[in-house]
């Protein structure tokens, strides 16, 4: 029993507290930014610097349903069904994954038809066209098949408290009806991504940090609601949707806001997590629910006038990332974006358009060695004999594919003295997963610290560092 609960703690990536009882969190820190990553030219080498330079270990990135399906498919839960134009996804999946990235799917945009024009911020007339897409993009994605990766992180719509995404907010007697559609939205999705993989984690939520709560009746004026009350309404719903993480935008409220303000409640930024926290537990009926901040930034001038400097950005930077990381219920942090980009307003990258390095570049880069989530620190109690750690190896995963087998140089330390060393062998899982058996036998009280060589069978390599706290 000791042994299966520490190797579905690694294999989750469970995050715990060392021996010192500070807050420690691992958790996988990166970026969302589509026009760098996925369609420019340059795309590639941007995703190297993120990868090598800032040790970003997550992409974000939306699957955008209008644009993948601009046409009804015949089969629309086979993922190769010929209305499908899955290219450029793929591309950045493989290319993100061959890096050691996970990557982030998150639906968005109905086709128009699929709701009779209205908009891609209208759901679809039938929730199985949702489904049946969910479906295929997650078999396609289900590691089944050869040159695909697999992936594990799904999030369904994006900022659904926001008319602009999701409309209509409220009905025409000013009662909120987006949770309700949401509800039906995200089940359906859920639905299709667990029929085609059940070992996908998939974020509910996906809301903005502010709302109105209010229906203003005011041409030109976005409806919205709280992230908060959103949230309590979405709990309200029967039978209860399943989810494994809330995922939430805790940008600050007003562009030069500092992290940790004080802002109105049921808004939701940095300051305000504990409290929606404890209140998704109470409203959910569970414990601990985890949270996934799957988009966070601050612009900076000249490109945004009424932004902060690029000085400040790096000093909020490091007090939002650090506020994450002692947040044990955090589990990514995503930042929004990458690198500033001539086709986007929004300018909250770490680096500039010309691919010069802002001051918060250093900030992530030192940060993400910190935090890094391919890395884990496990708690366990008690003596243990030879324990089995799963660690993530998609970088391997994705060349070599399910099944390769891998080989390791496994060592041991304990208060920086080597004391055991061993060879193993695995096979990677289609998950991209690689157990292996460390050489020792854990004492109460201590921390070891493992360091694996990791290589296959045609030169490449991995390295991992895992700890191990016995209490």
């Amino acid at each position: 029993m000791r042994f299966g609960r520490l190797l579905l703690l690694c294999s989750l990536l469970a995050i715990v507290l060392p021996a010192t009882g500070q807050a420690a969190v691992r958790m996988y820190l990166g970026f969302q930014d589509d026009p760098s990553f996925r369609w420019r030219d340059d795309r590639t080498t941007v995703l190297d610097t993120a990868a090598n330079d800032v040790d970003a270990q997550i992409v974000r990135t939306t699957v955008y349903w209008s644009r993948i399906a601009m046409r009804r498919p015949g089969n629309a839960a086979n993922p190769f069904d010929s209305a499908y134009q899955f290219n450029d996804l793929d591309e950045l999946v493989r290319n993100a994954e061959i890096r050691g990235m996970q990557v982030m799917l998150t639906i968005w945009g109905t086709p128009s038809w699929a709701n009779g024009g209205k908009g891609q911020n209208y759901a679809p007339t039938r929730m199985t066209d949702l489904t049946n897409f969910a479906r295929a993009l997650a078999r396609r994605y289900s590691g089944l098949f050869p040159g695909i990766p697999y992936v594990r992180y799904y999030t369904v719509w994006n900022e659904s408290n926001l008319g602009l995404f999701l409309s209509p907010q409220y009905d025409s007697a000013g009662k909120p009806v987006a949770p309700f559609t949401y509800a039906k939205l995200y089940r359906a999705a859920y639905t299709g991504i667990k029929l085609s993989n059940p070992t996908a984690l998939v974020g509910i939520g996906e809301t903005s940090a502010r709302g109105r709560d209010v229906f203003l009746h005011a041409q030109g004026v976005q409806e919205t609601e709280s992230p908060g009350k959103f949230a309590q309404l979405l709990s309200t719903v029967r039978p209860r949707l399943k989810f494994d993480a809330w995922s939430q935008h805790p940008y600050p409220t007003d562009l030069t806001q500092r992290p940790l303000a004080a802002v109105r409640w049921p808004n939701v930024t940095l300051a305000q997590l504990p409290r929606f926290e404890q209140s998704l537990d109470r409203w959910w009926g569970r414990k601990n629910i985890p949270i996934w901040i799957t988009e966070y930034g601050y612009q900076t001038k000249p490109g945004q006038p009424k932004g902060v400097t690029p000085a400040q950005q790096a000093l909020y930077a490091k007090q939002a990332l650090t506020a994450a990381r002692n947040d044990p219920r955090v589990q990514m942090f995503i930042w929004f974006i990458f690198r500033d980009d001539p086709t986007s307003s929004w300018v909250s990258g770490l680096l500039t358009q010309r691919g010069v390095r802002k001051p918060s570049f250093a900030v992530f880069a030192n940060m993400a060695k910190l935090v890094d989530g391919r890395n884990p620190i496990i708690t366990i109690k008690g003596s243990v004999s030879n324990p089995v750690v799963a660690v993530p190896l998609l970088e391997l995963r994705t060349r070599d594919g399910a099944g390769a087998v891998v080989g390791a140089t496994a060592r041991v330390y304990l208060n920086g003295q080597l004391v055991g060393v061993s060879q193993p062998q695995s096979t990677i899982a289609n998950g991209g997963f690689a157990s292996f058996q460390l050489p020792i036998v854990t004492q109460s009280n201590q921390t070891y610290v493992a360091t694996l060589d990791i290589g296959d069978a045609n030169g490449n390599r991995a390295f991992r560092t895992i700890t191990l706290v016995d209490q």
